[in-house]
């Protein structure tokens, strides 16, 4: 059972009743009926808006409309898996983005509505603590937690699209707001980050059961995510000192065990600094009712079909083969690399019903157990409970050891958090460090968690690194991907029902 429930638990509560189900997330209504000005005049009732507001963080895997999980949509940009699938027209965007072709009509297109709804919420959240109901401090922790999701979301859409409409304020008909550029949405998201920050408001650990929340030290790991994706050597210093003010903190730490950070008893451990929660406990979320609360399909996509049961699933006909593992992927690891087996799911000795580009090696973090969704009373393959890790600590070392190469300092003390990390999975240590050697162990720690392809867009603007988005992601030999990744793919296409939509918005070069 989940402790860290209070968010959870109130989810689909929240998200229906401040909102409408539908395509249509501008309304609002209340559900007593009174005013807005008179409903939000209480803790309790802001509450509900920011629980409603964190609500959008769950749909990408399956919003009722697409799947759009975000690791899956990270990683089949990169060098580590295949899309795989039933054939290569089953969820056609993937396999188009996987080879740098995508379109209006084979995009992400989803993301946009989820996280537009998300930055809606956070503005509501903010507009109604402005009106000043509930108590001092609880408006304030409020406010601030809606503001750092809202550029939580940002951050999510500047990342894929990069020149996206960008408001602060919920908008008046018709509903569009200026597109901007990349730089341009940077440039207004610092500043506000660095606010959030320096008020203070928010613990850099929340109370186990408050655990989901957003919190200061997810605030530092998020700006220095996006000051580095940016290549911003001027807040390289400060994104540092942010990196080690996580590191002097005694509430986060590695995870001795490795492969216990993906069990249910390794969530919110020590080393999380953010995930996003899922649960099969009373689980509401099914085919008809996807932004319900609940779990997370991701396990369903990422496994192979028809499995006979072992390994502590029983499987059935539920694994839908997205997401099979390069062999290449696995050989990176050393024998002895404890991460190797961790994360990835080597079946090759088993049988079942192979898909498209199947490997027999699957995504071992968030692989299928029947533990994980026995709880569920609803749609089993739709409701895993496997929360997904936004920021762990062993990414502030290595943010850290970067950041340190990048402005000058201490080697030694890059050295130490390089080698730490390799220390927790079993590798002797490093005599040395270089900016590659960073980029690789990145590459074995995190792989399947969505950050490979960004490292490997970023490096193109990093002096000393070779593994960059222009010399990896090139044509395999396997005649999969026929494409090369350049510079105008750092941004995939606005989908054509916005284009239609808003005649304003311009589409991407792609």
């Amino acid at each position: 059972m989940k402790k860290y429930i209070s968010i959870i638990a109130v989810m689909s509560v929240a998200v229906f009743a401040l909102t409408s189900c539908s395509e249509d997330f501008l309304e609002v209504t209340n559900p007593t009926g009174e005013p807005l000005e008179e409903y939000y005049t209480t803790d309790a009732h802001l509450n509900e808006a920011l629980t409603s507001a964190y609500a959008p963080l769950h749909w990408p895997d399956w919003d009722g409309v697409a799947y759009n999980d975000l690791t899956v949509d990270a990683e089949i940009l990169g060098d580590d898996f295949w899309v795989g699938g039933s054939s290569i027209s089953d969820n056609q965007h993937w396999h188009k983005l996987f080879n740098f072709e995508g379109d209006g009509n084979n995009t992400l297109s989803t993301l946009w509505g989820d996280f537009y709804s998300g930055i809606k919420r956070c503005n509501d959240v903010i507009k109604y603590c402005s009106w000043g109901g509930g108590t001092e401090a609880n408006r304030k922790s409020f406010e601030m937690q809606a503001r750092l999701l809202r550029v939580y979301y940002y951050n999510i859409l500047w990342h894929y699209y990069g020149n996206v409409p960008f408001y602060l304020e919920n908008l008046s008909e018709p509903y569009t707001a200026p597109q901007l550029k990349a730089d341009e949405i940077y440039d207004l998201l610092l500043p506000e980050l660095e606010e959030i920050i320096a008020s203070g408001v928010l613990p850099m650990r929340w109370p186990a059961a408050e655990s989901g929340r957003v919190s200061q030290a997810m605030a530092y790991m998020l700006y220095a995510e996006m000051v580095m994706y940016q290549n911003d050597a001027a807040r390289y210093p400060k994104a540092l000192a942010f990196m080690k003010e996580i590191i002097k903190d005694a509430d986060y730490k590695l995870n001795p065990d490795f492969a216990d950070l993906w069990a249910e008893s390794g969530e919110w451990c020590a080393e999380s600094i953010f995930e996003i929660n899922y649960d099969d406990d009373n689980g509401q979320r099914d085919w008809s009712t996807s932004l319900y609360a609940g779990g997370t399909v991701f396990p369903t996509l990422c496994s192979p079909n028809s499995w006979g049961g072992g390994e502590g699933w029983d499987g059935g006909n539920d694994g839908w083969g997205f997401l099979p593992m390069r062999v290449e992927t696995y050989n990176m690891y050393a024998e002895n690399d404890v991460r190797r087996d961790v994360t990835c799911w080597d079946v090759r000795g088993y049988t079942y019903t192979e898909r498209y580009q199947d490997t027999h090696i699957w995504h071992g973090k968030y692989r299928p157990q029947s533990a994980n969704n026995q709880d569920c009373p609803t749609s089993k393959n739709l409701n895993y409970n496997n929360n997904k890790r936004i920021y762990r600590y062993a990414e502030t070392l290595l943010n850290a050891a970067e950041l340190l190469l990048q402005t000058g300092g201490s080697a030694g003390e890059a050295l130490g958090y390089v080698n730490e990390v390799r220390a927790r999975a079993g590798l002797s240590n490093l005599g040395s460090v270089t900016i590659d050697d960073i980029f690789t162990e990145r590459h074995l720690e995190f792989c399947g968690e969505g950050k490979r392809y960004f490292d490997l867009v970023r490096a193109e603007g990093i002096s000393g690194a070779t593994q960059k988005a222009s010399t990896v992601l090139v044509p395999d030999s396997y005649g999969y991907r026929t494409n090369s990744w350049t510079p105008s793919k750092k941004h995939i296409p606005l989908a054509q029902s916005e284009l239609d939509a808003d005649p304003t918005l311009v589409q991407n070069n792609y």
